[in-house]
């Protein structure tokens, strides 16, 4: 069964807000200029890896 990126989307946030979570205002931006088309789900990994990956 194929699903809608933007539905894909509501779904996991959902999830994570099944365990009382809620996205970072940053991710939510992300989420929404993916959704849009404005980028692609490769800069929504590269954005997250350049805030969260530790420096060496």
């Amino acid at each position: 069964m194929l699903v809608r990126e933007d539905k894909a989307w509501d779904y996991a946030v959902g999830m994570i807000k099944v365990d009382g979570l809620e996205p970072t205002p940053e991710m939510k931006k992300l989420i929404e200029r993916e959704k849009r088309g404005e980028i692609t789900m490769e800069q929504v990994r590269e954005a997250l890896d350049q805030r969260y990956k530790m420096k060496e």
